[in-house]
């Protein structure tokens, strides 16, 4: 007994495409115990251009097949020892080579029933002796095809399987991916919530604070019998508490410009002692009442940064607020400013609560703030740091922030690019010759004051006739009586229409009107207003709550004159009717003496 086929190492099946995977042949096995039908075999099938591999007995043929693979067998059914179908079924055994195809080849005749058992044994055809060469080769050439066919086909689907693992892998990939950033937007959503929650809590605080300290002292003003100087109190803590709501508002929307990138800079040479000392007046009021020591060092030579002056001492202005809140009272300020480089370098320092090292990259983020408990009531709503950075890199410069830790105070850096060394000394040549003139640096020449004195005068020592339109009936009442208490003869209307009635009958010679009033807004009112001859010499000025850049630019489109962003105190009135000249109150007159028309 024969024992069954198995690899020759470690007894294993051998992988199918072990020996056909280096290029396009095949290998044919030729089994037969006659070396002269062996050399046949091999002259009829040489031209099919494949490697014939020859074996003389049936034990041959397994060693052979155990080596290498083989696209088909022409195996001899008549051996001695082992026949044809002994090894036919031993072949087949094999999980290898059960799919291998075997021709019988026999020289004596079969009947069916051997034909039969052939078949069984996995032949797939007879071929009789003497061999026909042509047909031998056909039918082998055919076998040797469909080998290559199974074989490519084989091929194409441990691709297809390799292809889909790696895609399953990739989709397993993208879908991990995908889950963690949907995770992550959905924790940075959260967060957004969280932070929007906090700031709105924030922001209601911030809002009632004021609202409380204003209706409390307007109760308290209600009283006939409270003496003068609480009166004087109450309404100095009413301007100063809309101060504060005021530059509370006026950050919010600068963040909404800047994060819209709808700022623009309006530069200009500014001397570096001057912005610091105006950025610490903003905060002066706030020192005063902390009992902090504040301790400036400015360097002495003339610097100057090419920037807009109103957002460089926002900047300053900014940090030095932020260094009083999270200082405790009766602490300690310091502000250095000088050059580093090409750069102008501002430092503030204070002993205050500090910031947790972890905290220092976020302490520039929109809505970033101390924890409460530290910071007490002066949280605030975490827009000044943020503002800050923003501006600085508008101006090209940066911003950094550095702390030891929590209660180890704080400090915050700013580094500004600084205006050309020859541009300073010729800026402070002309301050220089100005001072030799009897003008200190910085100062309004004697001309200026002088016009300026007279155009106060002006508009103090002239009556003015002014219409003021509001829908807002507090807002209308209470600045028409500021303007009465002035002495000026003031006209109202609580909509666009009455406005342009009461304009076209009282011909006024400033018209102070609020954009969003019903019938018709602002715009329309300025529009119709310049259209008629009479309306042609009046100054038109909004007074609104709207004060975006398209705001501004649709009332200079509408005719306006000016455009002011409420609340509007005495100084901006004040300053508003000095431009009054009296060349445009003639005009005005003369206006006035044109008949009375239909407003509509």
């Amino acid at each position: 007994m024969v024992a069954p086929l198995r690899d020759a190492a470690a007894g294993k099946t051998a992988p199918a495409s072990a020996q056909v995977a280096a290029g396009d042949k095949v290998n044919i096995l030729l089994v037969d115990d006659q070396p002269a039908r062996l050399l046949t075999y091999e002259s009829i099938l040489s031209e099919l251009g494949h490697n014939l591999v020859s074996a003389r007995s049936g034990s041959e043929a397994l060693e052979r097949l155990m080596a290498e693979e083989f696209a088909v067998v022409l195996l001899d059914v008549n051996m001695p020892g082992m026949d044809g179908f002994e090894v036919a079924a031993m072949i087949h055994e094999h999980p290898r080579f059960e799919r291998t195809p075997i021709i019988f080849i026999t020289g004596v005749h079969i009947n069916e029933l051997d034909r039969l058992r052939g078949y069984t044994l996995g032949a797939v055809d007879y071929v009789s002796i003497p061999v026909v060469p042509a047909i031998l080769r056909t039918k082998v050439a055919v076998l040797v095809e469909l080998y290559c066919q199974r074989r490519e086909l084989q091929r194409l689907n441990r691709s297809l399987t390799e292809a889909n693992a790696r895609l399953a892998e990739a989709h397993s990939t993208l879908q991990a991916e995908k889950t963690r950033e949907l995770e992550e937007l959905n924790a940075a959503l959260r967060e957004a919530n969280r932070n929007k929650d906090e700031f709105l809590a924030m922001l209601a605080h911030e809002l009632r604070n004021p609202l409380a300290s204003i209706h409390n002292a307007v109760q308290l003003m209600r009283n006939p019998q409270l003496p003068a100087a609480q009166q004087d109190w109450a309404r100095d803590m009413i301007e100063r508490q809309l101060g504060h709501l005021t530059r509370l508002i006026d950050d919010l929307l600068d963040v909404a410009r800047i994060t819209r990138g709808k700022i623009n800079l309006s530069r200009e040479p500014v001397p570096l002692a001057t912005l610091v000392a105006r950025a610490v007046e903003t905060v002066q009021p706030l020192l005063s009442r902390q009992r902090h020591d504040l301790v400036v060092d400015v360097a002495g030579e003339a610097l100057f940064i090419d920037g807009d002056p109103t957002r460089l001492i926002q900047i300053v202005g900014n940090i030095l607020s932020n260094a009083v809140k999270y200082t405790h009272p009766g602490g300690r300020i310091e502000l250095s400013a000088g050059s580093r480089d090409e750069h102008v370098e501002i430092r503030v320092r204070d002993n205050g609560i500090g910031i947790d090292p972890g905290l220092i990259p976020t302490v520039f983020n929109l809505f970033a703030q101390a924890s409460r408990n530290e910071a007490g009531n002066q949280a605030g709503l975490g827009i000044g740091l943020a503002l800050v950075k923003r501006l600085v890199e508008l101006h090209g410069g940066q911003v950094e922030a550095h702390s030891d830790g929590l209660g180890k105070g704080s400090e915050f850096t700013v580094k500004l690019p600084r205006l050309a060394r020859a541009l300073e000394s010729d800026i402070a040549a002309s301050a220089n010759g100005a001072s030799a003139n009897g003008a200190p640096p910085g100062a309004d020449s004697p001309a200026d004051a002088a016009t300026a004195g007279s155009a106060a005068a002006a508009a103090s020592a002239h009556q003015r006739r002014i219409l003021v339109a509001d829908d807002n009936r507090d807002a209308l009442e209470s600045l028409a009586q500021l303007l009465q208490l002035a002495g000026h003869e003031v006209y109202q209307a609580a909509d666009g229409l009455e406005a342009l009635a009461v304009a076209s009958e009282s011909r006024p010679e400033l018209v102070m009107l609020d954009i969003g009033m019903p019938g018709l807004d602002g715009y329309e009112v300025a529009r119709r207003i310049r259209a008629e001859l009479w309306g042609r010499s009046m100054m038109l000025v909004a007074v609104t709550g709207w004060g975006q850049d398209a705001d501004r630019r649709r009332s200079r489109e509408a005719g306006f004159d000016s455009h002011w962003v409420k609340p509007l105190d005495a100084q901006k009135l004040a300053a508003l009717l000095s431009v009054l000249e009296p060349q445009q109150s003639e005009r005005v007159a003369l206006a006035a003496t044109l008949p009375r028309g239909d407003a509509a």
